[in-house]
Formats: C-alpha cells, structure tokens, sequence
C-alpha cells in the first residue's frame, strides 16, 4: 500500500513491454492529481467563505482539502514519477526522488498528510455525531475553537507517529546500479509491521468509526422524523447522507488496495528465501507478483480517487455547499464585469 520497490531491488531483467493496467495508472493518475488539487482548493475557499467558516465542520473539512492537497502533491505526484512517467519518457527511474534525504523527507510528509486525511473526516463525523445525538453539548464541543484543538493535535501526533517511516527508510543500489528508495535490508519485516499497523490505522478503525456513528445518527434522525419534519431535520439529514457517501467512497477506493498491497508484499518477503524454493516453485511466485503488480497499477489508481472525490460529493449531496460556490462564481462575475465596464 506505501511503497513497492522491494522486488527491483533483484531488478536486473530487461524492461517488459508495459501492460494495459500499467497504461491505465500513466495516463489516468495525472487528471486524478490535477482535478483533486483543482477540486480540494475551491473546497477550502467555499468552505472559508463567510456564511461557512463560522462552522467547526467547514473546519475540518478544510484541514481535510488541505491535507488531501498535500496528499496529491507528496504522494500521487512522486508515485507516478516512479511509476507511471518513466512509460512517457524511457527513464528507469528518477533519480532526485530516490536520494537520501529526499526520498525520507518525502515519505514522512506523505505518511503525515495520508494519516490527517483519514482521521479529519474521522473529526466531522464525530462532530456531525455530537450535533445530532447530542444536542445539548454542541456548543460545548463542536465550537471553533475544539476544532482548532483537534486538528492541532492530530497534526503533533502524526508526526510523531509517522517518523518511524524515514527511520527505517534509505535509498539503495539495484543489482543494476540504480538507486532505489524503500525499507532498509535488516528492517525489512519491521517495516512491514509498522506499515500494517499504519495501514489499519489510517483504513480499518476510522471506517468502522465511520459506519458505527453514522448508524447512530440514521437512526436518531429516523426516531426524530417519526415525530415531525422540520427544516433543521431536513438539512441534518442532507449532512448524514453526504456523511454516509463518503463513507461508503472512503472504504471502497482504500480497501482493494490495501489488500492487493499486502499479498504483493508478503510474496516478495517469502522471495528474499528464493535459495530454498524449486525453480518451478520460484516461477510461480514470480508470474504471481506480475499478476500483483498489474492489479496493483488498477487498485492505486482507484485509491487515489479518494483524495479528488470529496468536491464531486460535495457538489452532488450538498445544497448548501452548492449554494455557497453559485454566489461566490456570481458575485466574481459581477466584480469582472464592472472592472471591463469602468474600463470602456
């Protein structure tokens, strides 16, 4: 799920011609990268507009944008460099990135904006959790200024929880010569560990948080609906659903991937003991991990989805945020036309 260039580091095959998985992830995860830094940026100037920005949840879905943006640009973009550019260009491997020093300054920072993204939407879910089945405690804790706190926690905890990445990182010589960046030789199972748990972390236990508190919010919505429909229902509703989209987006673009990245690497961990298996044995692992590497190409490009789909969801699901965006392409319509006008 993080990084796959445990296997090249045996690399000393001519390259293959490249598969229709592996041209899907080239030409597909560019649009990705710029409509998702596209989208999450006017997400974070909606959502600080006037009319949103007093809400602790326009809060926290900014500190998601952003954190996605950061995604985008430290993850997705070095990901296809690695991967998908050299199709473009002919080149094994970008150097820059695979440096010491570079390569664990950038995988600290995208262990880092991965971990906020998951756990900030984790944050409105819990948020629109208090202001539908708690009431009474809204004010007290789905202020501002709480908001503030909870991001600025998350913020020191992940980056002190995410330094075991550049710890156990380094960058290495291939049989052919090329640098590579992944986990350093003795550390290899270690590495593993920490990512599994970094997996489930940023996957598993904010999906099943995700689905528990939006049971409890249908369910209290339904219970309230059997009483009277009033206008304020109505926009909580609007909040669950957009919540429940999400969810249901988060779990299926994260977990396809994590799986096949788990398999992948557990086969190539058992390859580093290629001296007591057969030769026929060997080859089976080998065409295995080729099939992995082509659903890999597939399940990375559908993960990193995740990181641009938020404003489609927005857009689609919410009418408030729909609203807002209309007035704010409006009214800079309005301050262009009359620029042109004082001018003529």
């Amino acid at each position: 799920m993080f990084h796959d260039n445990h296997l090249q580091l045996l690399d000393n095959t001519p390259q293959y011609s490249p598969s229709a998985a592996h041209r899907f992830f080239t030409y597909v995860t560019p649009v990705i990268a710029v409509f998702g830094v596209f989208g999450n940026s006017i997400s974070v100037i909606v959502f600080l507009s006037k009319n949103m920005r007093k809400l602790s949840a326009s809060i926290y879905l900014v500190a998601r944008a952003i954190a996605d943006i950061t995604t985008l640009v430290f993850y997705v973009l070095p990901e296809w460099i690695k991967h998908g550019e050299p199709l473009l260009s002919g080149n094994s491997w970008h150097p820059f990135l695979q440096k010491d020093g570079v390569c664990q300054s950038v995988l600290y920072i995208q262990y880092i904006a991965r971990f906020l993204s998951s756990w900030f939407f984790v944050f409105f879910t819990i948020e629109r959790f208090i202001g539908v089945c708690f009431p009474l405690r809204r004010k007290d804790l789905c202020d501002l200024r709480s908001a503030s706190r909870f991001i600025l926690g998350a913020v020191v905890f992940a980056s002190t929880s995410c330094v075991f990445k550049p710890v156990l990182s380094g960058s290495f010589s291939t049989i052919s010569g090329d640098e590579v960046c992944t986990s350093k030789r003795n550390y290899h199972t270690l590495a593993f560990i920490f990512d599994a748990i970094y997996g489930v972390i940023i996957t598993f236990i904010p999906f099943i948080l995700i689905i528990v508190l939006n049971v409890f919010i249908i369910r209290k919505l339904v219970l309230q609906n059997k009483r009277v429909m009033t206008k304020e229902s109505i926009i909580r509703l609007e909040f669950t659903f957009i919540l429940f989209a999400m969810s249901i987006c988060f779990v299926a673009l994260n977990l396809p991937y994590f799986s096949v990245w788990c398999e992948r690497y557990w086969k190539i961990g058992k390859m580093f003991n290629m001296h007591m298996m057969s030769p026929i044995t060997l080859q089976h692992y080998n065409d295995h991990i080729v099939y992995l590497d082509n659903t890999l190409h597939v399940t990375r490009t559908i993960f990193y989805i995740n990181y641009c789909i938020n404003f489609t969801l927005y857009s689609v699901t919410g009418a408030y945020f729909r609203k807002e965006l209309k007035h704010m392409i409006c009214k800079r319509d309005r301050k262009i036309r009359l620029r042109y006008a004082h001018r003529y």
